[in-house]
C-alpha cells in the first residue's frame, strides 16, 4: 500500500532540528510564531514582532514564513575574521538604490519601510542609537533552510506500507529516519537498504546504508534532473529505501 506522507508539509514545530524544508518554515507563517529565511538560514524573528507593534511590522508579517534573500544583496563569502584568521559568518546588508528624490543612497524597501530600517527624514521618533538590526542578529537563527529537496521514496518490506517522502537532500539518514518516525513509531527498529550492484559480481543486492550519511554519500543519486531531460516520468527516476524489520521492538 503507498501513500503520500511528505514530512515536508506536516509544519513541524521543533526548534532543535538542522535543516528544515521550505514548508516547515511556512508553516511558521503567525505573529506569535514568526519564521523567515534568507541566504539558507531560518530566522525566528517572533520577538523582532512582538517587541515592535505598528506599521513597521507590516511588511514583515506579509512575508511571514517565506524567503526573503531578494531583500538582501548576495553574500561576500570571503569575509574573515582579522582577529584570529578564522573564517566569520558574512554580514548581511539590505539591498541599496539612488533616492530620485534626494538623489543619495537609501535602503531599498519596495513592500514599505519595516523594523530598524531607518527613515529617509529621521524624526524625532527615530531611535538613533547603535543597535544590531533583526536581519544581521545572528542569534535569532534557527537551522538552515533546504537547497536541494528530493523526492525518495521509504518501503516497509514486512507490512508492504510505501511512503513517498520529500527530504532535504542535505540530510544524513539518521536525520530521515527521524522525519519518517512520524509514521513508524518503531523506524529504529528497522535495517534500512538500498539495492546496489556489487562492483565484482555485478549481481544486485540489498546493502545497508550509512545512517551518518546523505543519500548521496550513500550512492543514492537524485536522477531527477537526468528523466526529465529525457522525458521520462519523473516517478521512475524516485530511488527507493527498503525497511527490512530487526526483530527488535525495543527501540522505539
Amino acid at each position: 500500500r503507498r501513500e503520500r506522507l511528505s514530512a515536508s508539509t506536516r509544519g513541524r514545530r521543533d526548534t532543535t532540528m538542522r535543516i528544515y524544508t521550505p514548508a516547515e518554515v511556512a508553516a511558521h507563517s503567525a505573529p506569535d510564531d514568526c519564521w523567515v529565511s534568507f541566504h539558507g538560514d531560518v530566522y525566528d524573528i517572533t520577538r523582532v514582532i512582538a517587541e515592535n507593534e505598528g506599521p513597521l511590522v507590516q511588511p514583515l508579517l506579509r512575508v511571514a514564513g517565506s524567503d526573503i534573500s531578494h531583500w538582501f544583496e548576495e553574500l561576500n563569502e570571503d569575509s574573515e575574521d582579522e582577529k584570529d584568521g578564522k573564517r566569520a559568518a558574512p554580514v548581511v546588508e539590505l539591498k541599496t538604490h539612488v533616492d530620485p528624490v534626494s538623489n543619495l543612497r537609501r535602503p531599498y524597501t519596495p513592500n514599505g519601510r519595516f523594523v530598524h530600517v531607518p527613515p529617509n527624514d529621521p524624526g524625532v521618533d527615530w531611535d538613533a542609537r547603535p543597535t544590531v538590526p533583526w536581519w544581521q542578529d545572528r542569534t535569532t537563527i534557527v537551522g538552515k533552510v533546504s537547497q536541494k529537496m528530493r523526492a525518495i521514496r521509504v518501503k516497509n518490506v514486512l507490512t508492504r506500507q510505501e511512503h513517498l517522502m520529500e527530504v532535504p537532500g542535505e540530510e544524513t539518514l539518521r536525520e530521515i529516519r527521524a522525519r519518517y518516525a512520524e509514521y513508524n513509531w518503531h523506524a529504529e527498529s528497522y535495517a534500512w537498504r538500498v539495492l546496489r550492484r556489487d562492483e565484482k559480481s555485478g549481481a544486485l543486492e540489498f546493502v545497508d546504508v550509512d545512517m551518518e550519511k546523505t543519500l548521496e554519500e550513500n550512492g543514492v543519486v537524485d536522477d531527477a534532473k537526468t528523466f526529465e531531460e529525457l522525458s521520462i516520468p519523473s516517478d521512475a527516476a524516485i530511488p527507493v529505501i527498503h525497511l527490512y524489520f530487526t526483530d527488535d521492538l525495543t527501540v522505539a
